[in-house]
């Protein structure tokens, strides 16, 4: 009944859905375009540790990540020979672990590449990096369209102690039917690539196609791929066309019925007395709540399935507890599992259906659950 020791709520992280859907990238893919798995935000909630093995035991051993502090768990979590790259920025004064744990930063700037430059060569060793080039996102990444910046890189490529491995750049709009934008900035990548080769700038590695491009812009494969959210069997967005890939979804939330209680007519439930039960009613309680990603904006849309019937959340979502009305649910009983998010072999709610509800997108879904809920993971 009880899944985890700790508490009567968690998240079941289904491993061999994951397999199922990194197989799917991978017959998506040329056999010689190579995968980096997006693993940063704990494996959008799913865990780093057990997604990144899972990852290694199907061929692909790089990984991306948003922060330096997760690049160095990975490589303390035994992932020491693979590469470990760090998509964000990471200032001067964060320099020393990466040279100490041989990670790949991105660098969009020769200063922050003299900078690693410098303790690189203090350490004797040669660091990978990544040149991060802005071709339409607006957010970190040399400006292609500035004479300087292929100047910035030739000398970054003259650096001691640094190596350059590839051309990272970012979608804004893959995930869209309209594909107008995406294909600027493809040509914006390429002409900057170009450019770069007529520099004498080797680029070993291209990478621009996120989960959204590898669904539906094969020409952007290039040498590298970084999946993110289709690891997870999440779709990008609900434009993109779900029949090309076949994905399955790999994490579930679910609770126990911890307290069930008989409430007449008029009974008020929760905090600012929202849901008042309008018949003699009985309320079940969960121990779930908005800080472990049930938000409160999801109390008057929200459902949660008890013995394959929906049941809707009654008043207001607390921080640690959520009541929900069981009135209608046949046998229901203390200790019953409710699913939050998944399939209970009945009925199902998605990621997909919460983030419509909460004017949101499927990742932010799945993160927020994964922050505190302990993690059950099942085959």
């Amino acid at each position: 009944m009880y899944k985890d020791a700790m508490r009567a709520a968690w998240t079941e992280i289904n491993l061999s859905n994951l397999d199922f859907n990194i197989k799917q990238i991978q017959q998506r893919v040329s056999p010689n375009t190579k995968i980096t798995g997006i693993i940063k935000a704990d494996a959008y909630g799913h865990g780093a540790i057990k997604v990144a093995s899972v990852l290694r035991a199907n061929g692909i051993t790089s990984y991306g990540v948003a922060t330096l502090a997760e690049a160095v768990r990975l490589r303390n979590a035994g992932f020491i020979l693979e590469d470990i790259v760090i998509l964000g920025l990471t200032p001067q004064p964060l320099i020393d672990p990466i040279i100490q744990h041989r990670l790949t930063p991105v660098v969009s700037s020769y200063a922050n590449a003299e900078a690693i430059s410098d303790a690189a060569r203090h350490a004797g060793i040669i660091i990978k990096v990544n040149i991060a080039v802005d071709t339409g996102m607006g957010r970190i990444g040399f400006n292609p369209d500035d004479s300087t910046s292929i100047e910035d890189i030739k000398m970054i490529d003259k650096l001691p102690n640094i190596e350059i491995k590839g051309l990272v750049s970012q979608f804004a709009t893959s995930d869209e039917t309209d594909k107008t934008y995406a294909a600027v900035q493809e040509q914006r990548y390429m002409v900057f690539y170009k450019k770069l080769l007529n520099a004498d700038v080797k680029i070993p590695v291209r990478t621009l196609a996120n989960s959204a491009a590898i669904i539906e812009l094969s020409s952007t494969h290039f040498e590298m791929v970084r999946p993110g959210d289709m690891l997870y069997g999440l779709y990008p967005s609900t434009e993109v066309d779900k029949r090309i890939v076949a994905l399955r979804p790999v994490m579930s939330v679910k609770a126990n019925i911890v307290e069930l209680k008989n409430v007449p007519t008029g009974t008020s439930i929760g905090f600012g007395r929202n849901y008042t039960a309008s018949k003699d009613s009985i309320i079940a309680t969960i121990p779930i709540g908005y800080s472990d990603g049930l938000h409160r904006a999801y109390a008057s849309k929200g459902q949660v399935i008890v013995n394959g019937v929906m049941a809707p959340i009654a008043g207001t979502i607390g921080m640690d507890m959520t009541m929900i009305d069981v009135t209608h649910v046949p046998y229901v009983r203390l200790g019953d599992e409710v699913t939050i998010m998944g399939s209970d072999g009945v009925a199902e709610i998605t990621a997909d259906d919460i983030a419509a509800k909460l004017n949101t997108i499927n990742n932010e879904v799945v993160c927020d659950f994964g922050m505190r809920l302990p993690k059950v993971y099942t085959y």
